[in-house]
């Protein structure tokens, strides 16, 4: 039986999957970032039960293929073409985070931003780095650095060495979205700590996880999160993944193209 966990303030509980549907301010996840950074890449929740504890998020498919992005209630897969697919819902995810998105905070982002500009700023605008935040950012971009990433077999490859040889996109004058999180740093080992961000185009064309960007315009809106639930996968894999070994080194390989051009 899958089992989730759920962290609200300094509480921790322990139960049974199947929590009756959403709740504000939470951040709903399935599986850990490391588990995915080991290649457990088998499915193990429907999007369609998924769907019920969130309208926004990021995340993948069963067998790593692709991005997806969750964007008002709506699914969109970016394959490793780069084009942008409607997924079944009766799919699975191995990986994903949503949550009931409900922004606090809205800004005009300063034009002219890169990415790392945008995250400093957002920052500022956003302090509590011991919460998690929501990010929507609607905006045209000059220029938009994306990857997805092909459907992998068994026997599954880290995901490291997944990222090495992933198709890479560069899109330029390109309006669209924006959607990821901001996630505290005590969560190393089960989200990605800071930036985790996702793009679909505003023609729902295009997209994928985002490298860096140049930003000519655009809006943020900020959904400030404090509460976590983890649901856990009940797949063998998962049940057998070595948890204990530190990948944030790993986690970096995958990361590191944000800082090109």
């Amino acid at each position: 039986m899958n089992k989730w966990m759920a962290i609200a303030g300094a509480g921790l509980v322990l139960g049974a999957a199947g929590c009756a549907g959403p709740s504000r301010n939470t951040v709903y996840q399935v599986s850990t970032i490391d588990a995915l950074l080991a290649g457990t890449y088998d499915g193990d929740l429907p999007l369609r039960d998924l769907r019920k504890q969130g309208d926004f998020g990021i995340g993948t498919y069963d067998d790593l293929d692709g991005e997806m992005v969750l964007l008002d209630g709506v699914f969109y897969q970016i394959k490793a073409d780069g084009k942008v697919y409607s997924p079944d819902l009766r799919g699975e995810t191995p990986f994903a985070a949503v949550c009931v998105f409900r922004p606090e905070k809205f800004f005009a982002v300063p034009p002219g931003a890169d990415m790392v500009g945008v995250e400093k700023w957002l920052d500022r605008e956003a302090p509590n780095q011991n919460l998690f935040c929501a990010i929507r950012i609607e905006g045209t971009f000059k220029t938009m650095r994306t990857r997805s990433v092909p459907p992998q077999r068994r026997p599954y490859p880290p995901l490291k060495e997944v990222a090495a040889t992933q198709p890479v996109f560069d899109l330029e004058n390109v309006a669209g979205t924006v959607v990821g999180f901001r996630c505290p740093p005590f969560v190393a080992g089960v989200n990605v700590p800071g930036y985790h961000l996702h793009f679909l185009s505003q023609d729902g064309a295009r997209g994928g996880h985002v490298l860096g960007f140049e930003l000519v315009t655009g809006t943020a809106q900020v959904d400030v999160l404090d509460r976590f639930v983890m649901q856990l996968p009940g797949t063998e894999d998962f049940a057998t993944v070595d948890l204990a070994k530190d990948r944030q080194q790993d986690l970096k390989g995958v990361e590191k193209e944000k800082s090109k051009k």
